[in-house]
């Protein structure tokens, strides 16, 4: 049987044309699609301007630097979270205070960020992980201005507000295997005007007189046009992947597994399905000799990178956490499949 993988874009003919009329422009390069696709995201997230990007990196980047966020200020991120955030706190210089996680939902915990907090804490990042929303609203009341990282939460709410709405800045994501894709790519929204036109002038180094330090991190007019393509299709992707998580919930629900679960007042999205069990390791095995593709959904916590922080829980999540396959294309039978190679290596 062919390998299924743990993760895979989904593209049809519609990006294909949407490139393919870019090209035949000739103007390929930042421009009308770019401004076209800032203004599509932000209207659909609810905030006043959106900036594109070269990457979720370069927008975290920029949205510390625009926070005026420098040498030996703090900003507490979570463990359980790719590096992307830890390279941001680094390239502006800044001190990155690792917190803990909450164990339910594997998004940062609203307590630990308080033991965080000191008289040099410039920003809080909040990544909404997995597709659930992080408990934002408390967050914000802490009084440190908030970084959204909605990388993995395009389309998720909390109450009736999209993720992404409720910090000061947000960041997303458009790399190959994101909510939706453009190759590489990134977005930062927000409603601070002031703080929106520093990145966008941050953005491009080129025909600027005043010798300000500036980067290269534009979006090209080819992948504005394939992200206008996939935010059309977003609502359609999103029920599907509720659709394959509700077959995971049914199909595994006798196993010795934690399963993803959701409160009423938050939206997931499932851009992942994470399951706990103390046999990850065995999961991962057993799933990859039957074609069956699964993975950590973390790399490596971020407390393991030599830096001082006691996170039991992302510890925990860590040596427990499986991520299995789930996206749009993702068929039933796959599922289906994927559930009883499970239920086999864990009975």
């Amino acid at each position: 049987m062919k390998e299924i993988p743990h993760s895979r874009p989904t593209i049809d003919d519609a990006e294909i044309a949407a490139v393919s009329a870019v090209l035949r422009s000739q103007n390929i390069a930042q421009g009308k699609q770019v401004a076209l696709f800032e203004e599509a995201l932000s209207r659909l997230i609810g905030v006043r301007e959106a900036v594109a990007t070269s990457s979720g990196t370069a927008s975290l980047h920029l949205a510390l630097f625009a926070l005026d966020v420098g040498e030996n200020d703090e900003v507490v991120i979570p463990s359980f979270v790719c590096t992307a955030l830890l390279n941001a706190v680094r390239l502006v210089r800044a001190v990155p205070v690792i917190a803990d996680i909450n164990s339910n939902s594997f998004n940062i915990d609203v307590h630990d960020i308080r033991r965080c907090l000191t008289k040099r804490t410039k920003a809080v990042i909040v990544p909404h992980m997995f597709g659930m929303p992080a408990d934002i609203r408390e967050i914000v009341s802490l009084g440190v201005p908030v970084i959204e990282d909605c990388a993995q939460s395009l389309g998720s709410r909390s109450g009736q507000s999209y993720t992404g709405s409720f910090g000061v800045l947000s960041v997303f994501s458009f790399y190959a295997t994101k909510v939706i894709c453009t190759g590489e790519g990134g977005m930062v929204v927000g409603s601070d005007s002031r703080l929106l036109a520093k990145i966008r002038d941050f953005r491009d180094y080129d025909e600027k007189s005043d010798w300000a330090l500036r980067y290269n991190y534009k979006l090209t007019d080819m992948q504005a046009a394939m992200g206008m393509t996939q935010l059309a299709k977003l609502p359609g992707m999103i029920r599907r992947r509720r659709e394959i998580a509700a077959l995971y919930d049914e199909n595994l629900r006798e196993c010795p597994v934690i399963l993803p679960t959701c409160p009423p007042e938050k939206e997931h999205i499932y851009f992942r399905y994470v399951l706990r069990t103390g046999k990850s390791r065995e999961v991962l095995d057993g799933c990859r000799q039957k074609g069956v593709s699964c993975r950590r959904p973390v790399f490596e916590p971020l407390h393991h990178c030599g830096i001082n922080a006691a996170c039991p829980e992302a510890e925990a999540a860590f040596r427990e956490s499986v991520s299995i396959p789930i996206y749009p294309s993702l068929g039933d039978t796959e599922a289906v499949m994927i559930s009883e190679t499970i239920r086999e290596i864990l009975s």
